[in-house]
């Protein structure tokens, strides 16, 4: 039962998640990117990282979800709260981290029931959607506050303080 490409998925999930917690302690949620809130691509990101990280054809939606709350093409007439989107966040982690633990090398290569993508294919799209999103809100926190949110990566993974 071979784990080293997990154990690496695992590494790099983790660290996809410390940039989460900084985005989410350094941004304005109510700051506005092509006419939708930053709280709402927020929301857009968790949501597809919750619905595809592990098969997107076996999921149930959060329970405070509205249909289309998620879209970034159709407003919304609630919001989220900070706090909203740091539980929500925490309980995806609980989920993945429970998820990758599970997972042996051989897994990856295989599709999970009823989905049309391998679980290696549903990881790294989801690493290239989340970095997307996570550049655009940080973009946004630059611009209103010409500080750089810092971001983790290999070599630097858990630095002090939120900013560069």
């Amino acid at each position: 039962m071979k784990k080293q490409l997990v154990d690496t998925i695992i590494e790099q999930t983790d660290i996809m998640f410390s940039n989460m917690n900084i985005t989410l302690q350094t941004c304005d949620l109510n700051a506005i990117v092509c006419e939708m809130p930053i709280w709402k691509h927020l929301y857009h990101t968790l949501h597809s990282l919750d619905r595809w990280f592990i098969n997107p054809e076996i999921y149930d939606e959060p329970s405070f979800h509205e249909e289309n709350l998620n879209s970034l093409d159709i407003k919304s007439d609630g919001t989220l709260t900070k706090e909203e989107l740091s539980n929500y966040f925490d309980s995806i982690k609980i989920k993945i981290n429970k998820y990758l633990n599970k997972l042996t090398d051989d897994m990856l290569y295989k599709k999970p029931d009823g989905c049309k993508y391998t679980r290696l294919a549903l990881v790294l799209g989801q690493y290239r959607h989340f970095m997307c999103h996570i550049r655009i809100i940080n973009c946004s926190t630059i611009s209103e506050t010409g500080k750089w949110p810092r971001v983790n990566g290999l070599e630097r993974k858990n630095g002090n303080g939120y900013f560069e």
